[in-house]
């Protein structure tokens, strides 16, 4: 188990205690008004862990208290370790970035693309080019989910089973075919929309290497980091250590969500590259240094155990939008609270190209992603800094968590 424990003193890492008391206080009052059920947060700097702190309760109806070892959903925070994986792949010459879906996923071959219509009678052409790996990594393919409710393809997506649930007994193959069955939302490469395609990427890594997902994120990335309590579900003797799942009920309080929060109990039968990994705090703070680029340790390589060289890490920070636009400019809205003014998109993370349109202090070239029950995290390598945030309140938009983060943490950095 890997451990969740201080490792370099507040003043040598450049914070204030006095103003990170502030980060913990803030975030506590969401506990004390009953917005949250509890959470943990965690800062570190030039690769060591400089504060941990959490409140609350990981399990309110139990009173069961939020600890170092608690397990988390990470929902969406899967999708930048799937992202190394296809790109670990790619480094060994699997396929490159332009290659076709349809090589890995055949189905995909036939895709069409929304023009109009309804969900009931839609209209559609052919793709005028392929949806292509680059597209997958960069949510530029086309693809959407059903939970966003926005589109009429959404609603298709909704028809064949995928809302925030999964069609029961479904396996990733058949749901990538099902995918490729329902149209486009645009042609490959015209537009950003958040969407199923890092759930198709991980198919593409079954296919590629010839492993399950969970086969190769064990052997290839969770073992060589010593990420020893991250998987597809909970392990049967430590279901004590799961989260319970929230929502937002009436008056913003948190309410518990067990009709989605049991999934997380037993192995699924899709394997979600997308969404699906459950894990600690420690655990993905091994995930997060690996990827930071250090003055003692270049990016890709943790504890002598490289992953990925570092200009493969580089380029999967760089902003990969058309023309250098940023998401609220090419993308389709996500979330109203955290506009993504000044952040373009890489291959699997957010990446700020400009820190000051979203009106929220950050660092040019910041790395982020977040979860749908709110965990997030970002790495910031012009400060050598990470910072992750875990609890579980559906959906992430709930609350204005995220920006507040970022200036609670950067506030105290002197």
């Amino acid at each position: 188990m890997s451990e969740l424990k201080t490792e370099i003193d507040l003043a040598e890492a450049g914070l204030d205690p006095s103003r990170l008391r502030r980060l913990d206080e803030n975030l506590a009052r969401y506990v004390d008004d009953g917005r949250l059920p509890g959470w943990l947060v965690t800062v570190s700097r030039h690769g060591r862990l400089a504060h941990v702190s959490s409140y609350g309760a990981r399990d309110a109806e139990k009173g069961l208290p939020v600890e170092p070892d608690t397990l988390w959903r990470i929902y969406s925070m899967t999708k930048p370790i799937t992202s190394v994986a296809a790109m670990m792949l790619y480094e060994e010459g699997a396929f490159e970035l332009t290659d076709p879906v349809s090589r890995f996923i055949p189905s995909f071959a036939g895709a069409r693309v929304y023009t109009g219509g309804s969900d009931q009678r839609p209209v559609t052409v052919p793709v005028t080019e392929p949806v292509r790996i680059w597209h997958l990594l960069t949510h530029t393919a086309g693809l959407t989910y059903g939970f966003q409710r926005v589109h009429p393809c959404d609603a298709l997506y909704r028809a064949a089973g995928f809302d925030v649930g999964l069609p029961p007994g479904m396996d990733l193959a058949a749901a990538c075919d099902a995918w490729a069955g329902i149209p486009l939302l645009f042609q490959p490469g015209a537009e950003w929309n958040y969407s199923v395609a890092t759930d198709v990427l991980g198919r593409v890594v079954e296919v590629a290497s010839g492993q399950r997902l969970d086969e190769f994120f064990a052997r290839r990335i969770f073992g060589p980091l010593g990420m020893t309590d991250t998987g597809f579900c909970a392990p049967q003797d430590q279901l004590g250590r799961l989260a319970a799942l929230y929502a937002l009920g009436p008056g913003g309080k948190a309410v518990r969500f067990d009709a989605l929060g049991d999934e997380a109990r037993k192995p699924p039968s899709m394997l979600s590259g997308g969404g699906g990994l459950v894990s600690t705090a420690a655990d993905y703070h091994r995930f997060t240094q690996m990827l930071l680029p250090r003055a003692d340790s270049p990016a890709g390589e943790l504890d002598g155990r490289r992953l990925l060289s570092p200009r493969t890490v580089a380029y999967m920070g760089r902003n990969h939008l058309p023309g250098g636009l940023d998401l609220e400019q090419f993308g389709r809205p996500l979330d109203p609270r955290a506009p993504f003014r000044g952040v373009g998109f890489g291959l699997g993370f957010a990446v700020v190209i400009d820190p000051v349109p979203g009106r929220v202090v950050r660092s040019l070239g910041e790395l982020s992603w977040g979860g749908l029950a709110s965990t997030a995290f970002w790495i910031d390598p012009a400060e050598e800094l990470t910072v992750s945030f875990f609890t579980q309140l559906m959906p992430s938009s709930a609350h204005p968590i995220r920006p507040q983060l970022r200036q609670l943490v950067y506030q105290a950095l002197v």
